[in-house]
């Protein structure tokens, strides 16, 4: 497969995570990606764009997310940048695992969830926009 990118630039709504959700899901089908890479990447997208549309802007901000799809023989990375709140996910403690459903507390799970089934998460500040990527290594079918 040669080196792809895809570009969507949203405004932020009460849908724009199933905007992008929906590109996502377009650009799986478009190049065959494995059951396992679309399941993984939707699910890590799909709990950090809305922890950013949830969290990162008040009121009244002009609210932007740019995502950016690079794909190569090895490995598919999503990069998510906002104009939000400065907030570094990599830095976040995960919460400790509760015994029960009853006991669990809401916040840190999704973190959890990215950590485990992403390759890598990296993040940087710059310009104020925060800057995600989130990268796997499965590769899309051939």
């Amino acid at each position: 497969m040669s080196n792809k990118t895809d570009t969507l630039e949203l405004s932020v709504t009460a849908t724009t995570a199933t905007n992008a959700l929906y590109w996502l899901e377009h650009i799986a089908l478009r190049d065959r990606w494995s059951a396992r890479l679309r399941f993984t990447l939707t699910l890590c997208a799909d709990e950090a764009l809305n922890n950013i549309v949830s969290h990162a802007f008040t009121p009244g901000h002009p609210a932007a997310i740019h995502l950016t799809l690079r794909q190569t023989r090895r490995e598919v990375s999503l990069h998510i940048a906002d104009n939000g709140a400065a907030y570094d996910p990599t830095q976040a403690l995960s919460p400790p695992l509760a015994r029960s459903l009853d006991d669990a507390q809401p916040g840190g799970h999704g973190l959890r969830l990215m950590r485990h089934f992403m390759h890598a998460l990296s993040y940087q500040r710059r310009d104020g926009w925060n800057h995600l990527t989130l990268t796997s290594h499965s590769a899309p079918e051939s």
